[in-house]
């Protein structure tokens, strides 16, 4: 990615705040990031922080970029897209971080033929750690979903999908995943305090626990099937446990919730694209 290419963020919430901060922390020139929102304040918070140009004008933004990344609620992008349609003769890429909407739906929110890669990025992007499924549209050339990756790399490992259906099941997994693990820590804080553990104690065991296996997970070659069965001695208490969970069916309970979250990211995107 050159620093002439300019990008510009609909949307200057949480999201677009990390990928900005990623960018600038990757040696990316602020003064060719473009910010637009209809929050005033929260521009000029943004303008502060980063020295960068800033717009209550979507139009006035999109004439000046090459690439456009969408970061609004799902819920308002289709009044954005058609608020733009004729306004991006330069054709830019769109780059929409919005759960649920679809590549097709936007696309004809813009009038056709236009560069699109959907993306479903996760809320550790905050601090550079998220996970991010990505999606390209037949319009887009490979410089650029080189591009595309670069920026949402900036804060994330960046994982292709072909199927645009795949990224429901990305929105199952690693979407919504960080939310699963929250619950997991959650739960084991409260039993060690049912347990007599005081509650501090209870939950900092519980993250730096959730932490440690995850960098274990992420550094091994094994698999976590096989990096559970070392730490899990015969006749132990870990195997105690792991018997407990599935006496109780885990796994299943696992891939029910996730079916459930598939199946609403799936309902959302029809929602959404039924606007006309």
């Amino acid at each position: 990615m050159q620093n002439s290419t300019t990008i510009g963020f609909i949307g200057a919430g949480n999201m677009a705040y990390a990928l900005i901060s990623g960018l600038v922390n990757n040696g990316f020139n602020a003064q060719n990031i473009k910010l637009s929102d209809t929050d005033a304040a929260l521009l000029s918070l943004r303008a502060d922080e980063f020295n960068l140009e800033v717009f209550t004008d979507n139009i006035e933004l999109a004439a000046q970029c090459d690439v456009i990344v969408f970061a609004v609620k799902p819920q308002v992008l289709s009044i954005v897209c058609k608020q733009l349609q004729t306004h991006i003769d330069h054709k830019p890429l769109m780059i929409s971080i919005a759960a649920g909407v679809r590549a097709t739906d936007i696309n004809r929110w813009l009038g056709g033929d236009i560069a699109i890669v959907r993306t479903m990025p996760n809320t550790p992007a905050l601090l550079g750690k998220g996970a991010t499924g990505m999606m390209a549209n037949k319009a887009v050339s490979n410089e650029q979903k080189a591009l595309a990756e670069r920026i949402l790399g900036a804060v994330s490992e960046c994982l292709w999908v072909e199927d645009e259906k795949m990224l429901d099941v990305v929105t199952a997994l690693s979407g919504s995943g960080p939310a699963y693990f929250f619950l997991m820590i959650e739960s084991m804080t409260k039993a060690a305090v049912a347990l007599g553990l005081d509650e501090k104690t209870a939950e900092q065991l519980s993250i730096q626990t959730a932490l440690g296996a995850s960098m274990m997970s992420s550094n091994s070659e094994d698999s976590a099937h096989e990096l559970r069965a070392k730490v899990t001695s015969p006749n132990g208490t870990t195997q105690a446990a792991i018997e407990s969970f599935q006496d109780q069916n885990f796994e299943m309970l696992v891939s029910h919730a996730m079916r459930a979250a598939f199946d609403r990211a799936r309902e959302m995107g029809v929602e959404l694209g039924d606007d006309d």
